[in-house]
């Protein structure tokens, strides 16, 4: 920065020297730099000096008397430097928006040359805005609202219920001084209803009116500058919940340019809203910038503004590039190309990659016939129309269709939008026309995900949610009607990584859905899974955590979208599936309990029946999977089972070793060690652990009371205590490449007697690798492999070491399904019991629901043990068996349910009763109809089916034409009700001890099939 210097004598002086009259000539550089410092000095203060001349009476003449008003004479200053520093210089100003703005507030010159953005920073209320002149503002705003309160006053857009004393003291202290000065009364309280329209939730609520000049005029009847009565200026309002305030202006800046509108006075303003964060208010001045135009759709830009906070940047894009396609049909467009991407890249992965079907959906020789398209589904949906008919969608597709034939000449193109009809003739029910909705939400016909070589291999799912929204699509797979599983976030760290997962996506998500409705089996609900990709490459860690949050909120709240029955959304939601849906979530990888708590809370705001159901896993009234153990419950069940049929030995007297994937921080490893220790104190040695931090080996046992103090305070296998390892014991640590190897290969290279994969990621033993997991001559390094964790070992790598190796794997719908269960237990506490009840009696529930986890395991256990001794095959064929054939039995009994009366069904409610955990059955069963009809007849149909598998075997089930499996099943309650009464009659005989034992014994085994002649 140069410093002016004080002089008196011509600057001519400094280069003369005495009177002679010959040109100067330096005898040193740092008498040339001196000199030329001091003539540059002089060039540029005449040169201030002149550009200050003219730009202070300009300022003054120009700058609207608001920005006097509000400005303080220090930033006044610092403006006019500014302002003199670019005139003078001939540049523009461009302010990029990166930091948190509590403040804004834009101003126009009245030459119209000049638009100033003033950008406050801070946003808390200080002591020295206490002052006498807020408490003025303050007051006057009170006692406005007080009459609009009591009825005295009638503001349009103003809810008086918004106006009470207590409320508007809440909401005053709040606002800035700027932001109260700013604000005329009328305008203020109408700002303030806004704001409480989104409090607490995430929404965007709109206001637009023309602009009332007698509100702005001063004594003498003028305007304040910039505002004329003949520019038909118009008054946008807007109150953004929990938004970036940068995101909020530029993309409300978007839309005014769309419109062709020019902004005269914009304010914006950042008040606190509690927990939620903050809500930005945003208040923008407009005319058009042609008066002879044609006015703006304003009721299509309130919807527009309302979408702004949640489309994605590509359909900003597109609808900025194409302003004749609008939010609907842009937003219809992208969500499409990111449905097709699983698709079509099975077809061909290069040309058919995410960046090519975008591109060619929104290439500008395609997007007529793509908006064609999306008009088609608008119209499909429109609720002004309602329903179209078979045979108009069938017309309507057919002329499609045609148009893209003659008119298109890209073969990848015309394949894509052929596509592109599909996915709207598949689609059976959108959120399109709900007015505050956070994303597209399509609920699909699964047939559109698979082709028909697919659908004869593979099950088709029940039903497909899709959804897109702001950098996230979402994908929610169930196989039934009423259907339980997790939200799995999946976050990629590289664009080409996030395009690889794209590709992959639907699969991911049927094939953890699946999974799980192997292992939900034993339940009323059927599995299911969501899985939410989003973009946050490239993000700092709490913008990744911002994305995050939203994108979980707009998924959960487009599901409710799609299952929810509220006035508006049978007003708005066009159905052709015509069926209700019960569908239950639970959380998965990076999904935190704060999401937990508000999903449970927009459901109950969204009016969905029993909300606290719909998200398993609360916090308060939940059971903890981690806190708990319950998967591991199980896991260890199937641990002691598998030991004594498979190394013949009693674990809890022979000794027995195990190694472990998972770290001791880790829900299901960490408490399978806990577990172990508790079930086998004398005879149990762990030789291996691994988790992120490195690899624990120790062939004479790892140290228990060190591994349970590591355990119990939540530390990884790096905090280990090394004193405490045997002679051959060691930890190594991922901070050099050897310890990542020896922690890569720990669960190949370490001998036990079990494996017990318990963390780690999916498909760590393959095909490709397998054989690994022996040594130089041939001999597993574990014989016995129980799987804790999920997709472990690939289907193909557990058949070929059981024939190669003769490995023997429980698999892990078998092993880890106590954790699904233990969740479903908690859906029916939630339309059970109060949350209060819950509490109070939290402890005994607990222990009652671990009773049933471990019987649950306990009886599938011996069933798989069972079928794997009379028939051939491997451990994880008899895990899918049983598995198939409850799910057919369930099936079919469900059918049969269907079609009875109600007093058939009520004598069969004792099923559920026995299902349910003992505490929570004395306490709620009577509160039973609470519970959905559609869950009532799950719960009976999976008890019962689940109950005949158990006990009678696979191929009891198996060996019956499906058509008269619910025969059978209705049956064998009648039959096995008459063998109780005999095994009773047997007791009361005079018949010795020994003998009545054999005869019950006989009668519990084979009396019911028998009875039903079954055999």
């Amino acid at each position: 920065m140069l410093r002016s210097i004080r002089t008196t004598r011509p600057i001519t002086a400094y280069l003369r020297r005495g009177k002679s009259s010959k040109s100067w000539t330096p005898e040193e550089a740092t008498e040339v730099e001196r000199v030329t410092q001091i003539a540059l000095t002089h060039d540029l203060i005449q040169s201030a000096t002149s550009s200050i001349s003219t730009t202070v009476p300009w300022f003054l003449d120009n700058m609207p008397a608001s920005y006097f008003r509000v400005t303080p004479p220090s930033v006044r200053t610092d403006h006019l430097k500014a302002i003199s520093a670019l005139k003078d210089t001939d540049m523009s100003l461009s302010v990029d928006i990166k930091s948190k703005l509590p403040e804004v507030d834009i101003f126009t010159t009245k030459d119209g040359s000049m638009c100033l953005n003033s950008f406050k920073f801070g946003g808390t209320i200080t002591k020295a805005e206490c002052t006498e002149e807020r408490k003025a503002m303050e007051q006057s705003v009170q006692e406005i609202a007080q009459k609009v309160y009591d009825g005295e006053l009638e503001y349009d857009g103003v809810d008086p219920a918004h106006c009470s004393p207590e409320l508007v003291e809440e909401y005053v202290k709040k606002c800035s001084t700027s932001y109260l000065n700013n604000s005329v009364s009328r305008r203020f309280l109408k700002q303030m209803s806004l704001y409480r329209v989104v409090s607490g939730g995430e929404g965007v609520s709109v206001s637009i009116e023309d602009f009332n000049p007698s509100e702005y005029t001063n004594q003498n009847g003028d305007l304040p500058s910039g505002m004329s009565a003949e520019d038909n200026l118009v008054w946008i309002d807007t109150a953004v919940c929990n938004s970036l305030p940068q995101y909020a202006l530029e993309y409300f800046s978007r839309q005014m340019k769309m419109n062709d509108l020019s902004v005269v006075r914009t304010h914006l303003d950042n008040v606190k809203d509690g927990e939620t964060g903050n809500v930005t208010l945003l208040r923008m001045l407009v005319k058009q910038k042609d008066p002879s135009a044609p006015t703006p759709d304003w009721k299509r830009m309130k919807r527009n503004l309302k979408r702004q906070k949640w489309i994605d940047p590509k359909t900003a894009e597109l609808m900025e590039r194409e302003t004749h396609l609008g939010v609907r049909r842009a937003e219809i467009i992208t969500a499409t190309a990111s449905v097709l991407h699983p698709i079509m890249k099975k077809v061909n992965p290069i040309a058919f990659s995410k960046a090519n079907i975008h591109s060619t959906l929104t290439n500008p020789a395609n997007v007529p016939i793509a908006a064609e398209i999306a008009d088609y589904f608008i119209e499909k949906f429109d609720p002004k129309t309602g329903r179209m008919s078979t045979e108009a969608m069938a017309e309507r597709e057919a002329h499609l269709r045609s148009m893209v034939e003659s008119s298109v000449v890209d073969r990848s193109a015309i394949t894509l939008l052929h596509k592109m009809v599909d996915v709207v003739q598949h689609t059976l029910r959108t959120n399109l026309f709900l007015e505050d909705r956070y994303s597209l939400g399509l609920r699909l016909d699964p047939s559109l995900m698979h082709s028909e070589e697919a659908t004869a291999e593979r099950e088709l799912p029940y039903g497909v949610v899709f959804c897109h929204g702001r950098r996230f699509n979402g994908y929610h797979v169930r196989f039934r009607d009423i259907a339980r599983g997790g939200m799995r976030l999946v976050t990629p760290a590289s664009p080409e990584q996030l395009a690889l997962e794209s590709g992959r996506h639907y699969d991911e998500c049927y094939g953890l859905s699946f999974a799980q409705q192997m292992k939900n089996k034993d339940i009323p609900e059927g599995g299911s899974k969501c899985v939410c990709l989003i973009d946050t490459v490239g993000m700092s860690n709490s913008n990744k955590q911002f994305v995050m949050r939203k994108s979980v909120k707009a998924f959960s709240d487009s599901i409710l979208d799609l299952i929810v029955k509220t006035d508006e959304t049978n007003e708005k939601v066009v159905d052709y599936f015509d069926k209700p849906e019960v569908l239950y979530l639970g959380p998965d990888e990076q999904v935190i309990p704060d999401d937990i708590n508000w999903i449970v809370e927009r459901a109950a705001k969204r009016g969905l029946p029993t909300p606290s159901a719909f998200m398993s896993s609360k916090p308060r009234a939940g059971i903890n999977h981690k806190e708990f153990g319950v998967t591991s419950e199980g896991v260890n069940v199937f641990v002691d089972v598998a030991v004594r049929e498979v190394l013949k030995i009693d674990p809890t007297t022979t000794p027995f070793s195990v190694k472990l994937t998972g770290g001791t921080d880790g829900d299901v490893a960490g408490n399978e060690v806990k577990i172990l220790f508790r079930e086998y104190p004398d005879t149990v040695k762990v030789v291996g652990m691994c988790d992120h931090t490195g690899s624990l080996e120790d062939p004479d046992g790892l140290d228990r009371e060190e591994l349970l103090r590591l355990f119990h305070g939540s530390l990884p296998l790096d905090e280990f205590d090394v004193g405490r390892l045997g002679p051959e014991g060691a930890l190594h640590k991922v901070d050099t490449d050897e310890g990542v190897k020896m922690r890569n290969t720990m669960h190949n290279r370490v001998k036990a007697d079990v494996f017990i994969p318990a963390g780690g990621r999916p498909n760590t033993i393959d095909e490709s690798n397998w054989r690994q997991f022996l040594d130089a001559d041939g001999v597993p390094s574990s014989p016995l492999v129980v799987e804790g964790a999920n997709l472990f070992i690939t289907p193909t790598a557990r058949q070929e070491m059981f024939d190669e190796a003769g490995i023997l794997i429980v698999k892990d719908s078998s092993a880890n399904k106590a954790g699904v269960i233990c969740s479903s237990y908690e859906i029916c506490a939630a339309m059970l019991l109060s949350e209060e009840e819950f509490l109070a009696n939290k402890e005994d529930i607990v222990a009652d629901v671990l009773v049933k986890l471990r019987q649950f395991a306990k009886v599938e256990a011996e069933l798989l043990f069972r079928e794997f001794e009379n028939y051939p095959g491997a451990l994880p064929h008899f895990s899918g068996l049983i598995s198939d054939t409850i799910n057919k039995a369930t099936d079919a009994v469900s059918a049969e349910l269907q079609k009875l009366p109600p007093s058939e069904v009520e004598r069969l409610m004792p099923l559920v009763r026995e299902h349910l955990p003992a505490r929570m059955a004395e306490i709620g069963f009577e509160r039973i109809d609470n519970m959905p009809p559609q869950y009532r007849l799950a719960a009976i149909a999976s008890s019962l089916a689940s109950k005949i598998v158990y006990a009678e075997g696979v191929n009891f089930v198996k060996s019956q034409p499906t058509e008269n499996l619910s025969t059978i099943a209705m049956r064998y309650i009648e039959v096995e009700k008459e063998m109780e009464d005999l095994a009773g009659e047997i007791d009361e005989s005079g018949m010795d001890e020994v003998t009545r034992e054999k005869l019950k014994d006989l009668v519990k085994r084979g009396g019911v099939r028998t009875s039903l002649n079954i055999f």
